[in-house]
């Protein structure tokens, strides 16, 4: 079977292209002409390079593929209202949605977020699938495109016949975060930057765990239904002394207060625009550091069998791929 995934050199991409090959799909992959992928060197894969953007450059890509995976999204969340992000999150998803009705794919994948669904504020009641979006209340177009294009898929799948199924990953930890991602946060402990804890908390998961339901999908997933993709509810206190204690690092004692944190948001969001840099907390990331995220996968560990894999072990794994490829001693 041949399986197409765009986006392939991010954290859940390079993990996903592994996965798929260990099943012995027939893997290709949509990168951006010109992009130096170091994830994906030396993998038996066939690359193809185009723009989602673009519907024409989706053509030869997306001729005879069994399968699609939609991996690629902007992530951006500075500034908070950014048409960049609408163009590839929801145009984008749109094209990729037509490419595979106009090329017959037997199935889509759409990698969305779990914070397309009502979050749940207590870890006895987590979000789960059909509940409303929440998120709107951030202001953040990732969040909002994002929920879009989730909308515009399942509407696809009742009007138009896309056979399209939904994945909704949580907070991702793991190997090959060459950006680096989720793994700022790791690096940040073992370099004894992180000053303090946030109120909040969030669901945390092995990103190979999401990579094996999503391959897992596309034999088992039900067209039209969408699924959570999650492990671990936390706190970030618990979560901090469980990644300290993974790498034998410090975690933050102090617990800081949600004037304080939003305070610093504003002021740094502020910062950044005077002085055109991307900053690591704004108002809205703050706000929602102090809110609880916690949601449910119990859906897929029925329907996808997937796995959880305990998040001390998907922390060791991301910094020893940072140990090995020279992260550690990068500032």
């Amino acid at each position: 079977m041949k399986v197409l995934v765009t986006g392939p050199d991010g954290v859940l991409g390079s993990n996903l292209v592994r996965e798929l090959l260990k099943r012995n799909y027939d893997v290709s992959v949509l990168l951006l002409e010109g992009t130096n992928s170091p994830t994906l060197s030396g993998l038996p894969i066939t690359s193809f390079y185009g723009n989602i953007t673009n519907p024409e450059s989706l053509n030869e890509p997306f001729s005879n593929q069994d399968v699609v995976i939609h991996c690629a999204a902007a992530t951006n969340v500075f500034p908070p209202r950014n048409e960049f992000i609408n163009k590839v999150n929801i145009e984008g998803t749109k094209n990729i949605a037509d490419a595979c009705l106009k090329h017959n794919i037997k199935r889509l994948i759409y990698v969305g977020t779990a914070n397309s669904f009502s979050y749940g504020t207590t870890k006895d009641k987590p979000g789960v699938e059909d509940t409303p979006y929440l998120s709107v209340r951030y202001g953040l177009d990732y969040m909002d495109s994002k929920r879009y294009a989730q909308d515009y898929i399942i509407d696809a799948v009742k009007t138009k016949g896309l056979p399209a199924i939904v994945v909704n990953p949580t907070f991702m930890i793991g190997p090959y975060d060459s950006k680096p991602s989720s793994g700022l946060m790791i690096l940040a402990l073992h370099q004894g930057r992180v000053p303090g804890y946030t109120s909040g908390g969030k669901n945390y998961v092995a990103v190979k765990d999401v990579a094996f339901a999503i391959a897992q999908a596309i034999e088992k997933g039900r067209i039209g239904e969408c699924y959570i993709l999650g492990n671990e509810n936390l706190t970030y206190r618990e979560a901090f002394n469980k990644l300290a204690q993974a790498i034998d690092a410090k975690p933050p004692k102090r617990k800081l207060a949600n004037s304080v944190v939003i305070s610093y948001g504003v002021v740094n969001g502020i910062m950044a625009k005077l002085f055109k840099f991307y900053p690591a907390v704004t108002k809205e990331l703050a706000i929602i550091s102090c809110d609880h995220h916690y949601y449910s996968a119990e859906k897929a560990r029925r329907e996808l069998d997937m796995p959880q894999t305990p998040i001390e072990v998907a922390v060791k794994e991301c910094f020893e791929w940072f140990k090995e490829n020279g992260y550690l001693s990068k500032k």
